[in-house]
């Protein structure tokens, strides 16, 4: 519980888990080495430095005490420093002690000197990064300013390795952020071609990459292939059943209708009738992946022309559409099959149904609803099933189908790479069936 907010912090996606993996070792890196070793290093090196040019401070201060500023300015310049003549003491004492906020080197050489030399009353290391001015105050109006080079306090241009290694570090991640870029576009292009093939869509794709994507690529197209043969062979078989069992049907139907006188003529002529449209359900349903071709579409069209063939055979729809929708890609047929069965169905158990279609972000949500009976939670999972019979919770004077109607509009909702859901209608009261489409 206490580290979820970690997992939702961390990018979700492989790229960035990547990316992140790659980072992360190089910054800590970075760190570590400048932090823990560079720094004392350079500190070391500053201190040393300052401690020399403390002893001859002191001795600079020594000769200003005794001798003056007329004595202790060649002594100065000797020493490689210029001197210069302070304004005052007061003046000394009140300027501040200044360095830039990135200098660290020039906080050990501030705190070296103010304990080695308390004569240095003044320490400028921000007029110039590579100039030092120092004040002395050997007492008694002895005053002068010291200049020197920024070398004889610390390393020289300490920095620079700073900016290398940071220079460095993303010069390397930007080269291994390219290289991960190029080992993860074959993932990617595998994850696009599974995703549209879901979705019922063939998209070409070629194995590249490392050899465990290229293997997982090939174990695709095998998947894919064995796929569109067992689809290519069961609509091969369905048609051919569907030719067997109709030709005997048509011959029924025919000595049916020269027997009008015989007494048991329209009951078998019923039976007839039901097992066609038995047969003609299930061969529907078998071949619901299998109708047509993905193409761009108009869905509220689709949804007016359903809408509109369920009124002509009296049924009472009521359209909620939006004003505008973009065309997505899917079956037209098949969507339209599966509409006229939800709205087949709405109608079937209720007196009348509504159909709205909403676009969201990176779906389209069709949605029926009637006011019948509905279906009880418990019963939808099993509603959805192939030959499911709920007639015992929904009204069976209205005529009862084959159980299919659900489970066709719930296999082409899957073949688009969406879902389908059931619930309850809000305002109708009925029975609401949601068919997400991915776009």
């Amino acid at each position: 519980m206490g580290w979820d907010w970690i997992k939702k912090a961390l990018p979700r996606g492989l790229y960035g888990r990547a990316a992140l993996i790659l980072i992360v070792p190089i910054v800590m890196l970075q760190l570590v080495v400048s932090i823990a070793f560079l720094q004392r290093h350079f500190e070391d090196v500053t201190w040393q430095l300052t401690t020399a040019l403390g002893y001859d401070l002191n001795v600079i201060a020594d000769q200003l005490r005794t001798g003056g500023a007329s004595d202790a300015t060649p002594l100065a310049e000797g020493l490689g420093m210029t001197a210069y003549p302070a304004r005052s003491p007061d003046w000394l004492s009140e300027a501040p002690v200044r360095r830039r906020w990135y200098d660290f080197s020039g906080r050990v050489v501030v705190s070296t000197l103010d304990s080695m030399v308390p004569e240095v009353v003044w320490v400028d290391l921000a007029e110039s990064d590579r100039r030092v001015f120092l004040g002395l105050d050997a007492g008694q109006g002895q005053a002068m300013v010291l200049e020197l080079d920024r070398r004889r306090v610390s390393a020289s241009n300490p920095h620079q390795l700073f900016v290398l290694m940071i220079f460095t570090g993303i010069l390397m991640t930007a080269v291994a952020y390219i290289f991960l870029r190029n080992q993860l576009r074959p993932i990617r292009r595998l994850a696009r071609a599974a995703e549209a093939f879901g979705k019922g869509r063939l998209e070409p794709y070629k194995p590249s990459g490392a050899l465990e994507v290229r293997a997982a690529g090939r174990a695709f197209l095998d998947m894919r292939a064995r796929i569109e043969r067992q689809i290519e062979q069961r609509t091969m078989m369905l048609s051919g059943v569907s030719h067997d069992l109709r030709t005997p049907l048509t011959r029924m139907k025919l000595s049916l209708s020269m027997m009008e006188d015989a007494p048991d003529a329209d009951d078998l002529r019923r039976d007839v009738e039901e097992m066609e449209a038995l047969l003609t359900t299930f061969l529907d349903f078998a071949r619901s992946d299998a109708l047509d071709d993905p193409e761009p579409a108009d869905v509220l069209q689709i949804a007016r022309d359903v809408a509109g063939d369920a009124a002509r055979v009296g049924g009472d729809v009521i359209l909620n559409l939006p004003a505008d929708a973009p065309e997505i890609a899917l079956r037209p047929q098949a969507v339209r099959r599966a509409l006229t069965n939800l709205l087949t169905n709405a109608l079937r158990y209720g007196s009348k149904a509504r159909l709205s279609v909403t676009v969201l972000d990176r779906a389209l949500r069709l949605t029926v609803e009637d006011d019948g009976p509905g279906i009880a939670p418990e019963d939808r999972a099993e509603a959805t099933r192939p030959f499911a019979r709920l007639d015992q919770a929904r009204n069976q004077d209205r005529g009862s189908g084959v159980g299919l109607g659900l489970a066709i509009a719930n296999d082409i909702a899957r073949g688009h790479g969406g879902t389908m859901r059931l619930s309850e209608s809000e305002d109708m009261g009925g029975l609401r069936v949601d068919l997400v489409l991915a776009r």
